[in-house]
């Protein structure tokens, strides 16, 4: 099988990802894969450089115009780029992380030599028509069953755990009780709340590692603004709040933490099952998130525990912490799960299953 993989970057990442410019595409590429950016949704042959499989950002116009001029190719717009990229890899079959950006019309556009297509969306999309897709995937059932409404084809697939996060979760020094690392925004509403909750804990070491939205960062720097009060940080969060976190500096924040909060964003019912939770157990942590529908496996007080309200987080980070005991089976049982049921191999063999 000859396999594609595209992605796009996140804003955040772009953002404040390290600016190293290499000189040639595959070594700007290797510098991106050994970030371990989403690292679990990308494939077992793009990790382990099966000649076979190609991986690109799509979205990164230095990264795609490397390649473009390696290939004599001058002017080009970043569709037409990954439109050679396909054609020039004798592409079987294309699986596609940004949907968003490439969708049905994109699809039409694909050289002949392209047999199957697939795409991850675990998020509603609006009017995006995605119904070109030979398949669509993502692991919350009620999107799922959204897509299949719009008249997709869909199923159940996984994240998967990241070799790297090994080296971390066996190296952990535990120096705070707790970290988040994510987004904030006005849609996240009950994830404001555990994390307000888990602020007024009293006498933790705890980070909130956030990735505000532009109205929520505006109104940080304009707090009398008219209209934005309510986008802004309150006093107990912001004042726990330190930079976002990608990759290998989430990977190193987790094997430094107790405790790592996580919070589903207000989209997939009662499904659970973000990357987050996969990298918080892969990492050595005890994953304390909220109540739900989770993955195989995600057991509530066995490989995490979970909360039904933000009330019960503090009681819940003061039973942690006053019984090591406790705490350190449910994150090595959570770290023997995920590498068990979820390896980058068992990930490969069901999307080959898919295809």
């Amino acid at each position: 099988m000859r396999l594609f993989q595209n992605n796009g970057l996140s804003r955040g990442f772009r953002e404040n990802r390290a600016n190293t410019k290499m000189r040639r595409f595959s070594l700007q590429l290797s510098d991106f894969l050994d970030s371990r950016f989403a690292a679990v949704h990308i494939l077992a042959p793009v990790l382990l450089g099966d000649e076979s499989a190609f991986y690109t950002n799509g979205d990164d116009e230095y990264l795609q115009n490397l390649w473009a001029s390696e290939q004599g190719l001058r002017k080009l717009s970043l569709e037409q780029i990954l439109l050679a990229q396909i054609e020039h890899h004798r592409t079987e079959v294309f699986y596609n992380l940004d949907p968003m950006r490439y969708d049905s019309t994109f699809l039409r556009k694909l050289p002949g030599c392209v047999k199957s297509t697939v795409c991850w969306r675990a998020a509603p999309s609006g009017s995006v028509d995605l119904t070109a897709y030979n398949l669509v995937v993502c692991n919350f059932p009620s999107i799922l069953e959204d897509w299949r409404q719009k008249g997709c084809k869909a199923e159940y697939f996984a994240p998967a755990h990241d070799p790297a996060m090994n080296a971390y979760a066996e190296a952990r020094h535990e120096e705070l009780d707790l970290v988040f690392v994510g987004g904030f925004s006005r849609h996240h509403k009950n994830r404001s709340l555990a994390l307000r909750a888990a602020a007024g804990t009293r006498g933790i070491l705890a980070r909130f590692h956030l990735e505000d939205s532009r109205l929520t960062r505006l109104a940080n720097l304009a707090p009398f603004f008219p209209g934005l009060s309510s986008h802004r940080h309150p006093p107990d969060i912001r004042a726990r709040r330190a930079d976002p976190l990608y990759g290998r500096d989430l990977y190193a924040a987790f094997a430094r933490a107790r405790i790592v909060l996580n919070g589903a964003v207000d989209m997939a019912g009662s499904d659970r099952g973000n990357m987050r939770c996969f990298e918080a157990v892969g990492c050595g942590a005890v994953l304390l998130t909220d109540s739900g529908s989770y993955p195989e496996g995600f057991i509530d007080g066995e490989t995490m525990v979970t909360y039904s309200s933000p009330d019960q987080i503090p009681l819940l980070i003061e039973r942690l912490l006053r019984h090591p005991p406790y705490a350190r089976s449910i994150a090595l049982a959570g770290t023997a799960m995920v590498r068990e049921l979820y390896s980058k191999e068992k990930q490969w063999a069901r999307f080959q299953e898919l295809v």
